[in-house]
């Protein structure tokens, strides 16, 4: 007998999500599936090439393992292919019997206080960006003159962000960063950053060994406040049951008593302190913040403010991820309604040949690896209805056909190795170990021979 077509299935979005989602469906599959992921850029991994720090080489080695399912034969990657302005939710009903929208989290959640839309306060996800070489992002967009900078949040991302503010240029320049990037870290005044928490040190969501981190950087003195690592009775039921807020605890009481040495630059961490207002006139010169403390566990002000003197402003509070075109949107959860995976439509029905992964799908939580048994578990109820799928979504037209005939023209794998080798270049051109980012849509177009 003839072996039936394949399973065709549209992925959109090239981040941790949608690569473990290809990476399940020809795993689990027990049928012929064609695998096309499709996203914007012509480079794919998402967060794991434009939202990890320079410096965490470790977990940049993901996209080796990323690599591996973009090269199975059933796996295409369609980059330069933008869902709700290339193809449209209808487009993608014609040519596949199913659907996964993986796109992620890409814009930072708001402080909601006055001021915050002041010149010089920016979302950390601009700044996490440009650093990483995201082609939306250009060079000019920063500029580090502000001796004393506030970065608002508790997160392994907050401690990024200020890391990346203070570490050396020389010790960066080992990193994959931008070289134009690079040149701006080189000359920034920043000499100090405020690290604000609401919360105590308990709460705080910093991973052990990013803490730990931060306090051995170069000529950079890590700053805690006695009185701020006071341990309160809601927090001790804390940290008996976490053993990171422990840990954290050790690091911050070990740095509350370690004296100041001659560093050029310094962080201070902040515990129980929440923004109250971004002031300036015409831009960012001073955040107020408000004294905070927990009330019966709920984290209530106390009316105490204190002016802190900073020029920049970055808020690092949480993802949030954007509605799409043509596809329900829980504007609260900032999520895709669905049930196993299946999307739901405004009555609760689910959308047939249409699935969601990642944080479109369960909110900005969990680590990279969270996103493969997220994944397998949404491929697990597209296989369920695969029967159903080749009954009612039979393609009316193939992918190449539809691209083609909306003027479309994808790059695809052998294009990113293109930009790939182009950055590998342009590292042994400068010294600078074993790849240097490509900066801005000129470059990334050039490496693939589109011009500029």
């Amino acid at each position: 007998m003839d072996a039936p077509d394949p399973l065709r299935v549209a992925v959109i979005g090239s981040g941790p999500a949608g690569i473990y989602t290809a990476e399940a469906l020809i795993r689990q599959a027990r049928e012929p599936v064609a695998v096309d992921v499709l996203d914007r850029l012509p480079t794919p991994y998402g967060l794991v090439r434009y939202g990890v720090a320079p410096d965490h080489t470790s977990i940049k080695s993901v996209a080796r393992a990323l690599a591996r399912v973009l090269e199975h034969p059933d796996v295409r990657f369609l980059g330069g292919v933008e869902y709700g302005a290339d193809v449209t939710r209808a487009d993608l009903a014609r040519a596949y019997h199913a659907v996964v929208y993986a796109t992620g989290a890409s814009v930072d959640r708001r402080l909601g206080v006055p001021g915050e839309d002041l010149p010089g306060s920016v979302a950390a996800t601009d700044f996490v960006n440009w650093y990483s070489g995201h082609p939306d992002l250009d060079v000019a967009r920063f500029v580090l003159d502000a001796e004393e900078v506030a970065v608002i949040g508790a997160g392994n991302v907050a401690l990024d962000v200020a890391r990346i503010l203070v570490r050396g240029a020389d010790e960066l320049r080992r990193t994959d960063i931008p070289a134009p990037m690079l040149e701006v870290l080189a000359a920034s005044r920043v000499r100090r950053v405020h690290l604000i928490a609401r919360r105590g040190p308990a709460q705080a969501r910093f991973s052990a060994n990013e803490l730990r981190e931060l306090g051995r950087l170069e000529n950079v003195d890590a700053v805690v406040r006695p009185a701020d690592i006071d341990i309160d009775p809601n927090s001790e039921a804390m940290l008996s049951a976490a053993r990171a807020a422990r840990t954290n605890l050790r690091t911050l009481s070990e740095w509350a008593r370690r004296p100041l040495s001659d560093g050029a630059r310094r962080v201070e961490l902040r515990f129980w302190l929440r923004p109250a207002a971004v002031l300036g006139d015409g831009r960012v010169e001073c955040l107020e913040v408000e004294r905070t403390r927990l009330d019966g566990g709920r984290l209530t002000g106390t009316g105490e403010r204190e002016a802190l003197p900073v020029g920049m402003v970055v808020r690092s509070v949480g993802y949030a991820s954007l509605p799409l075109p043509d596809l329900p949107f829980d504007e609260v959860t900032r999520t895709v309604p669905h049930e196993g995976g299946r999307v739901l439509d405004g009555e609760g029905r689910a959308v047939r040949g249409d699935y969601v992964a990642g944080w479109l799908k369960r909110g900005a939580t969990g680590v990279i690896g969270t996103n493969k048994s997220d994944a397998a578990a949404t491929v697990r109820a597209l296989l369920d209805d695969a029967p159903a799928l080749r009954g009612s979504r039979a393609p009316e037209t193939t992918p190449d056909r539809l691209l083609a005939d909306r003027g479309v023209a994808p790059s695809g794998y052998a294009d990113w190795l293109a930009i790939d080798a182009a950055e590998a270049g342009l590292a042994s051109q400068l010294s600078r170990g074993e790849r240097v980012k490509l900066c801005g849509w000129p470059e990334l177009r050039r490496a693939i021979g589109k011009g500029a």
